[in-house]
Formats: structure tokens, C-alpha cells, sequence
């Protein structure tokens, strides 16, 4: 690290359980990101601020308007551009000494299976079913880090899953794969912090992971609720029957 990135760290660094082995490995992290709306915005921005070096992200939609109110790496001036990238303009802005690539495209089949095996840690910020399972069996495939988040209305949960490691589950053994899909922000609605609650959880779980302290939510699912503010957690166990991770 150069004196610049020990300043910019340096409040990290002074903490124990970081130091600067913590802030070396973060540099070195490759994370992959899929999904640029709610709670990938919080995610990226944090992570890039952190000092995560290097940040994949996923998205194939662009920037609309009602995005704004919970979408915090976009900005009014961004209405119609990539959301991948108006997210690296804003990390960029953020983090310069960082490597942020952004990809206009829905992340699936062999380019997911790529990304996966290449990444440290995996962040599912995606809003439907179907990525997340396809997201779950690559990772498991893999061993791959999995943390994944979702908000809707003012409710939220997160979770870890390190496959191969610590008896962890999968994704699939919490839900099977007839998820409804209308469960979503934009037939449901959702309280904008919420989503920011998510992602900067999503965040913190991703950093642990890497720096390899404290204790993550592999096992436990994290359930937010944002009306009373009571954070309750379920644990989790692995289904020997599970269609994606018992094989």
C-alpha cells in the first residue's frame, strides 16, 4: 500500500481484526456483484469505499426515474444511462485506485459459471427467482461465497452461504424453485432505507468473508423488520434432500 491508501484506510487499519493483513487481502479481492439497483448500490458503494479491489458488476436495465428514490449509485443526471454504468461512474468517483468493470447483461449460463469461479465472494442483488437459483448452483458448483439479499415493502433478509464449508446450506434449501415471482418492488412496493439496510449488510458479510473475522450468517438468515426495527434470526440447516447442494 502507498501513504495515500493508508490514510484513505487508515480507520479500517487501526482496527485490530483488520490491521494491515485485513486491508491487504480486501485490495486483493475479486467480488462479483450481480444486480445494480437497490441493494447493489449500497453493496458496491461500500465495498468500493472499503477498498475492495476489484468489482464486477452485472445489470442489464438502465436508469429510470422511479429507481431514485432507493437507487443511491444513480443520480437524476443518469435517467436512460446503463445502470452498470452510471455505478462505475459513481465507484470511480469514490474509489479511484480500485478496478471496477461493469457488464450491460443479465448474468446466466456460461458466462455466470465463469464469473462465479473467478470471484472471492458473490453478491446476489438480484430481484427475481430464477437468477437467484441459477447464482446458488453456480456457486455451490464452484464453493463459492454466496451472500444474498432481498427487501420488499419494509421488510428485508440476509443471508451466507459458504458451500463446502462450515455443514453451510444452500440457497435452494431455504427456498424451492417455484418462488413466486411477484413478490417484487414493483408490484409490491418498498421503503427506500430498507434497501440500503440490505446492501450494507450484504457489504459488511462480503468484508468478514474476505478478511476472514467474526462470524458471518452462514447458517442463520437474517430477517429486518423496518416497521417495528426488530432484527430476529432463524437458523438454517442443510437439506440432505436438497436438489442443488445434497448431490
Amino acid at each position: 500500500m502507498n501513504d495515500n491508501q493508508l490514510l484513505r484506510y487508515s480507520r479500517q487499519i487501526m482496527l485490530p481484526m483488520c490491521d494491515i493483513e485485513g486491508q491487504q487481502k480486501l485490495l486483493a479481492a475479486r467480488v462479483l456483484i450481480v444486480g445494480a439497483g437497490g441493494l447493489g448500490s449500497p453493496a458496491s458503494i461500500y465495498l468500493a469505499a472499503s477498498g475492495v479491489g476489484n468489482i464486477t458488476i452485472y445489470d442489464d436495465d438502465e436508469v429510470d426515474l422511479s429507481n431514485l428514490q432507493r437507487q443511491i449509485a444513480h443520480h437524476t443526471a443518469d435517467i436512460g444511462m446503463d445502470k452498470v454504468i452510471s455505478t462505475h461512474q459513481t465507484l470511480n468517483k469514490l474509489n479511484p485506485d480500485i478496478n471496477v468493470r461493469a457488464v450491460k447483461q443479465r448474468l446466466a449460463g456460461e458466462q455466470l459459471d465463469s464469473e462465479v469461479l473467478k470471484a472471492d465472494v458473490v453478491l446476489d442483488c438480484s430481484d427475481n427467482f430464477a437468477t437467484r437459483f441459477a447464482i446458488n448452483k453456480a456457486c455451490v458448483k464452484h464453493q463459492t461465497a454466496l451472500v444474498s439479499g432481498a427487501a420488499i415493502r419494509f421488510e428485508g433478509q440476509v443471508s451466507v452461504f459458504t458451500p463446502g464449508k462450515n455443514n453451510s446450506p444452500c440457497y435452494n434449501c431455504l427456498y424451492n424453485s417455484d418462488g413466486d415471482e411477484q413478490q417484487n418492488c414493483a408490484s409490491n412496493g418498498v421503503i427506500a432505507p430498507i434497501t440500503g439496510i440490505v446492501g450494507s449488510i450484504q457489504a459488511m458479510e462480503t468484508m468478514k468473508l474476505i478478511m476472514a473475522v467474526g462470524e458471518t450468517l452462514t447458517g442463520r438468515l437474517l430477517l429486518i423488520d423496518g416497521l417495528t426495527m426488530e432484527f430476529n434470526s432463524m437458523k438454517l440447516k442443510k437439506n440432505p434432500l436438497c436438489p442443488t447442494c445434497s448431490r
